[in-house]
C-alpha cells in the first residue's frame, strides 16, 4: 500500500522505499535523501494555538479561533508548508451541551480520550509554576493531506502522576476556572511548549502565535543562550484576532511574579511584565516582527488601539475541500479540475449550469432536513426558505435580533414560508449567552405554526459543515466592530448559500450588495448613533427579508441561482486558507 513523503508529498512504497526514518514513535518513507534529510533536520514553522479543531471527535476546539487553527493546520498540509502545530490536550474539551426543551443549557464536560486518536511521545519537559515542577507530556497526530504532506500536530498534557492534583488539571478544561487556571495554562503552552518541541529535536524556524495565548514562549526564547529582544522578534510573528480593548485580559502583577519567578529571570519580569500586570497581547506585539488582524476593519482598529507597532492584515479563509459539502465537490470535480488545490479556480463557476447548482444544494439540504428530524423531530419543508444562524452564544452575536419585532417576521412569512435553524454553545460561565439560548427558544414557541424554527444542540463541526451547507441564507448579526473575522459565512458560500449579514468583519470585504448577499444596517464608518444604527439594521432586516430575499427566492429562481453561484465566485475562490496561508508563507515566513 503507497505511503506519502511528507516533505514534496510524492507517493512511496514502503515496501521497496529506499529512504525511511523512525521518529517520535512513527515511521516515515522518502522518495529522496534529500527530503529525508529535510524531514529530520529542516526548520519547521511552529504554530501554536491555544485550540485547534482537527475534528469533532477531538472536542480541543470551542468555535472561530480552533475551527480556523484546523484549517491553517490542513491547507499547511494541502502546500507542503514545512509545520508543526502545538496546543493543550483539553482532556474534558469545552463543554457538551444539552438543552431542555424551554431552551436551558445543561453544562456536561466534553471528556475523551488523547490515547484513542493519537500516540504519546517518549520525552517529556518540566516547567516551574509558582513552588512547583510540573511535568508535560505531549499526544501526536499526524495530519497528513490527502492531495500533499504533513503536519504533526503535538497536545500538551500535564495529566501525570508525578505532578500534584491540581496541576494535573491545568490541561483539563479550555476556557476554564479562574484567573490563575487560565495563566497557568499559557505557561504550560508557551513556555512548556518551545521546550517539547526543542526536547523532541523539532528545529524552528518561525514561531506562529495564533492569538495572545502562547506568546510566554517569546520569554523562553529570550532566556536563551545568544538570544535578545531583537532576535526573538525576527523569529515570532503574532496574528491577534481580538477586536475591542476590553477583551485583552490582563493578570495581575503579583500573580505573574508568583507563577513565573522560577521560571523567568527577575530583569525580564521588571522589563516586560508592567506594573498593573501582564497582557500576553502586549508582551506579542513588543516581541514579533510581524503581526497581523485578520480583515482590514480589523486591522484598522487595532492600529488605533496599538498604534506604536505596525499591523498588517491577512484576512481569513477556510479549508475549501473541508467546508465543502460531497454534493458540491462532486460537482466541482466535474466541471472545474484542481479547484481544491486551488481553489481561485471557483472564479470558473459560471461554465456550471443552474440546474446542476441547484441539484448539489436540494442534496445539501435534504441532509439537513433529515438530520433535524432525526435529532428533533421537526419536519421542515424541503421547497421553503430556510435561514440558518449558528455562532457562539454569547452577547455581541446577537442570535436574538431576528426576534426583535416578531410580527414584521410574521409578515415577511406571510410572503413566502420561512424556516429559521439555530445551533450554538454558551460557555458555561456565559449567563448572557445562556439567557439568549432561552430567548431563541421563547421566540420559537411564540411563533409556532406560523414561521417553523429550531434550535440544534451541541454544535461542533461536523454539525456546522451540515447548517452551512444545507441552508439557504445564512444569517449574521454580530455588534460591530466585536467580530473580528468570522468565517461561517466563507463556509456558506463554498456551498452556494447566500449570506445576510452585518457589516462587520469579513463580510465588508465579501459583500456586493444584491450579488453575493445582502447588508444589514449601514457600514462601519457611517455616521450613526447607536440607536439609529440599531433601528437601520432591523429596518434593513425585516424589509430586505420580505421584499428582496423572499421574492428572489420563491419567484424568480434563476436570479436567485445566479446570486448562488456568484457566492462562490466572488467569495469562496478568495476566502480560503489556501490563499491565506501563502500569504503567511511569503510575508511573514520566508
Amino acid at each position: 500500500m503507497a505511503a506519502r513523503d511528507p516533505v514534496c508529498g510524492m507517493p512511496v512504497d514502503p515496501a521497496t522505499a529506499a529512504y525511511s526514518v523512525e521518529v517520535r514513535g512513527g515511521t516515515y518513507y522518502f522518495s529522496s535523501e534529500l527530503c529525508r534529510d529535510t524531514f529530520v533536520e529542516g526548520e519547521k514553522i511552529a504554530y501554536f494555538s491555544m485550540e485547534i479543531g482537527l475534528e469533532s471527535e477531538i472536542p480541543t476546539y470551542s468555535g472561530g479561533l480552533g475551527v480556523l487553527a484546523g484549517d491553517v493546520i490542513r491547507s499547511s498540509a494541502d502546500l507542503l508548508i514545512p509545520m508543526v502545530a502545538v496546543t493543550l490536550v483539553n482532556r474534558k474539551g469545552y463543554v457538551r451541551q444539552r438543552l431542555t426543551p424551554d431552551g436551558d443549557q445543561i453544562d456536561l464536560p466534553d471528556e475523551w480520550d488523547p490515547g484513542a486518536h493519537m500516540r504519546e511521545l517518549s520525552r517529556r519537559v518540566t516547567v516551574r509554576i509558582g513552588d512547583a515542577n510540573v511535568a508535560i507530556r505531549a499526544w501526536l497526530s499526524d495530519y497528513w493531506s490527502p492531495v500533499g504532506g504533513l503536519v504533526p500536530v503535538l497536545f500538551l498534557d500535564t495529566d501525570l502522576p508525578e505532578n500534584a492534583p491540581g496541576d494535573r488539571g491545568i490541561t483539563d478544561h479550555l476556557y476554564g476556572g479562574d484567573q490563575e487556571y487560565r495563566l497557568k495554562q499559557a505557561i504550560v503552552l508557551g513556555i512548556g511548549g518551545a521546550r517539547m518541541l526543542a526536547a523532541q529535536g523539532i528545529r524552528v524556524g518561525k514561531y506562529h502565535i495564533n492569538e495572545s495565548h502562547s506568546s510566554l514562549l517569546t520569554l523562553e526564547l529570550l532566556k536563551r543562550p545568544g538570544m535578545d529582544e531583537e532576535k526573538v522578534q525576527t523569529h515570532c510573528i503574532f496574528t491577534t484576532h481580538t477586536p475591542v480593548a476590553v477583551a485583552f485580559e490582563t493578570f495581575p502583577r503579583d500573580m505573574v511574579v508568583r507563577l513565573l519567578a522560577g521560571e523567568i529571570p527577575p530583569a525580564l519580569l521588571g522589563e516586560y511584565i508592567a506594573k498593573d500586570g501582564l497582557a500576553l497581547a502586549t508582551l506579542a506585539f513588543r516581541l514579533s516582527r510581524y503581526v497581523n488582524g485578520v480583515t482590514t476593519a480589523h486591522m484598522n482598529f487595532s492600529r488605533r488601539l496599538f498604534p506604536g507597532f505596525h499591523i498588517r492584515a491577512v484576512t481569513n479563509g477556510v479549508h475549501p475541500h473541508t467546508w465543502t459539502s460531497g454534493t458540491f465537490r462532486d460537482l466541482y470535480d466535474r466541471y472545474i479540475a484542481g479547484w481544491a488545490q486551488e481553489p481561485e479556480l471557483l472564479v470558473r463557476v459560471d461554465e456550471i449550469p443552474h440546474e446542476d447548482i441547484r441539484h448539489a444544494h436540494q442534496q445539501a439540504k435534504q441532509a439537513l432536513v433529515d438530520y433535524v428530524r432525526e435529532k428533533n423531530g421537526v419536519a421542515l419543508d424541503l421547497r421553503a426558505l430556510t435561514i440558518g444562524f449558528a455562532r457562539r452564544a454569547t452577547a455581541y452575536k446577537r442570535a436574538t435580533l431576528i426576534f426583535s419585532d416578531l410580527e414584521k417576521l410574521r409578515e415577511a412569512g406571510r410572503r413566502g414560508a420561512i424556516q429559521l435553524v439555530f445551533s450554538g454553545k454558551a460557555h458555561p460561565a456565559d449567563a448572557v449567552g445562556k439567557q439568549q439560548i432561552r430567548e431563541v427558544h421563547n421566540a420559537m414557541r411564540d411563533l409556532e405554526g406560523e414561521v417553523t424554527a429550531v434550535y440544534l444542540e451541541n454544535y461542533t463541526m461536523d454539525l456546522a459543515s451540515l447548517m452551512t451547507a444545507g441552508v439557504d441564507v445564512w444569517l449574521n448579526t454580530p455588534l460591530p466592530p466585536y467580530e473580528a473575522s468570522g468565517t461561517s459565512g466563507m463556509k456558506a458560500a463554498l456551498n452556494g448559500v447566500v449570506n445576510f449579514s452585518v457589516l462587520d468583519g469579513w463580510w465588508i470585504e465579501g459583500w456586493l450588495e444584491g450579488t453575493t448577499g445582502w447588508a444589514i444596517g449601514p457600514g462601519p464608518g457611517a455616521p450613526a448613533s447607536e440607536a439609529e444604527r440599531r433601528a437601520r439594521e432591523l429596518q434593513d432586516l425585516y424589509s430586505k427579508l420580505e421584499y428582496l430575499i423572499i421574492p428572489t427566492y420563491y419567484h424568480r429562481r434563476d436570479e436567485w441561482t445566479t446570486i448562488m453561484r456568484s457566492s462562490i465566485a466572488k467569495i469562496a475562490y478568495y476566502f480560503n486558507t489556501h490563499r491565506m496561508m501563502r500569504r503567511y508563507a511569503t510575508e511573514a515566513y520566508l
